[in-house]
């Protein structure tokens, strides 16, 4: 399996643009694969950049509703006229975060782009084919990112703490092996590497994408962010992340796991 990062908070050189948001391309036995389709259209310049063929993918996954992982969805859907997308229920809601002086600012996905026959929107687990499985729901608390306290979903009683029942996560399976993808881990890196054991019996080999251990410049407790290296130490699974990790807290991570975690940036490639 080859992953090759298209959009992220940074890039291996100056030829690569970089921004807030992730956009990954794979490339399994059976799929090309897009996860994610960062802020706008910068994924696309840098996939050119790196030889990717966007009108070539034939299955897109959207992690959840926020503009840094489906903002540049728009974009995608002028340049591939066939590939489904699959993304959650509700993707399409009304998500806020804290904004400058109490505000809320909308950090939601394009509605305009609705309605679209190639939108599939997935229950709790869905199965795209022999290789590829979304599962969302992901269960327990205790390990949810402090950063979410700043994130809303705008209802008719005013704006309450979001859920992200619109996360999900993708696995792949690859010659016996299993590959765990996700956004930006809001629903807690911990539940979610437990619910995937819960559900096969065992932990991924690999777990790639962010750990949301940033939010708005601020860091997680570091305490926080030990307690989170040595949970993920225990799974045995070769972590890889980006994003909304943070520089400081993925230097955290770095000491506690050493060889087990590694960054991703745009215009890097992974071969697992």
């Amino acid at each position: 399996m080859i992953i090759k990062v298209l959009s992220e908070n940074t890039a291996v050189s100056d030829g690569f643009g970089c921004e807030h948001g992730l956009s990954l391309y794979a490339e399994t036995r059976g799929r090309k694969l897009l996860f994610d389709t960062g802020a706008g259209g910068l994924f696309a310049e840098n996939a050119a950049k790196m030889g990717v063929s966007l009108a070539a993918v034939d299955a897109a996954v959207l992690s959840h509703g926020h503009y840094d992982h489906g903002g540049g969805l728009k974009t995608f859907l002028g340049i591939n006229g066939r590939a489904k997308i699959y993304l959650r229920e509700g993707a399409f809601g009304p998500y806020y975060a804290d904004g400058p002086g109490g505000t809320k600012k909308y950090i939601g996905l394009d509605n305009g782009l609705q309605p679209d026959e190639r939108f599939v929107f997935c229950p709790e687990r869905f199965r795209i084919d022999g290789e590829l499985e979304l599962f969302s729901e992901v269960r327990g608390d205790d390990w949810v990112p402090p950063g979410n306290a700043e994130l809303f979903r705008k209802t008719a009683e005013g704006y309450l703490p979001d859920g992200f029942a619109h996360e999900q996560y993708l696995s792949v399976r690859q010659n016996g092996k299993f590959i765990l993808i996700t956004g930006c881990s809001h629903r807690g890196i911990v539940n979610i590497v437990r619910q995937f054991e819960a559900d096969h019996g065992r932990f991924p080999d690999a777990v790639i994408g962010g750990f949301h251990l940033c939010s708005r410049g601020q860091s997680a407790a570091p305490g926080f962010t030990d307690a989170v290296a040595r949970e993920l130490l225990k799974t045995g699974a070769r972590c890889y992340t980006c994003h909304c990790t943070g520089p400081e807290a993925y230097l955290r991570l770095k000491e506690a796991m050493g060889g087990n975690i590694g960054y991703l940036s745009a215009g890097s490639t992974l071969e697992i």
